[in-house]
């Protein structure tokens, strides 16, 4: 699928404000919700997504309930299924950062795992064989803590600014991760929101609140048949 380059230099503009941000935005506050379900003696399982700040909901004013895995926990509910979500989304994350917390964020149960992350990588040029190296590190950290997890991975795109060659190969990790380790492909996560102006927030480069819904929409459409 192809998408107009309006889109991925916002995308790319967005990447690059929260990789300036030095404060982290991870949502956690629903870990409390697993426990206390836990305690109910209520089966629930967990989705875990793991992300920079298109998953943190970086700019939203209440990013625990408008970010895009909180819209999706609502359609979990109306469907009835027994998940929780957790956003462990981290503003300004590279797939080496991911790397490095990967560790604490597995000391809870994960049932599934959706991996967010590169797409900062590619905007500061990061050898395409070092991006995938990382990533392949944290799913298989993923794996081999909870072998039984199903594993989701979000594609992502960035402009032709560091040549065709490299944004091609960019865009192809997220596919070739996803057959290697049989995980979930969602194909691209910010599709029919990038590049959109009323569905972005004042700088044009976040989604706004009706724009994470529909990102939770792109990832809800695949997300469904998962779980």
């Amino acid at each position: 699928m192809k998408y107009n380059l309006s889109a991925c230099i916002l995308i790319c503009g967005l990447l690059s404000f929260t990789a300036c941000e030095s404060k982290e935005q991870g949502n956690t506050s629903t870990t409390s919700n697993v426990q206390a379900q836990q305690a109910k003696g209520k089966p629930t399982k967990t989705v875990l997504f793991f992300g920079d700040s298109l998953t943190a909901g970086y700019g939203l004013d209440d990013p625990a309930n408008d970010s895009y895995p909180s819209v999706v926990e609502e359609k979990i509910k109306k469907a009835n299924l027994p998940y929780t979500i957790v956003n462990a989304g981290n503003s300004g994350e590279t797939s080496a950062g991911g790397l490095g917390r990967i560790d604490w964020v597995l000391k809870q149960k994960v049932d599934v795992f959706i991996l967010e992350l590169g797409a900062n990588d590619g905007l500061r040029g990061i050898p395409v064989s070092e991006t995938t190296k990382n990533l392949q590190a944290i799913i298989s950290k993923v794996k081999a803590k909870y072998p039984d997890a199903k594993l989701v991975i979000t594609g992502m795109q960035i402009p032709p600014s560091m040549g065709a060659a490299y944004a091609n190969d960019f865009k192809n990790i997220f596919p070739k991760l996803a057959s290697k380790n049989n995980m979930t492909l969602i194909p691209f996560l910010l599709d029919k929101v990038g590049g959109i102006a009323k569905l972005n927030q004042a700088d044009g480069i976040h989604p706004t609140k009706e724009g994470a819904k529909i990102v939770a929409d792109n990832v809800w459409t695949v997300l469904k048949s998962v779980i």
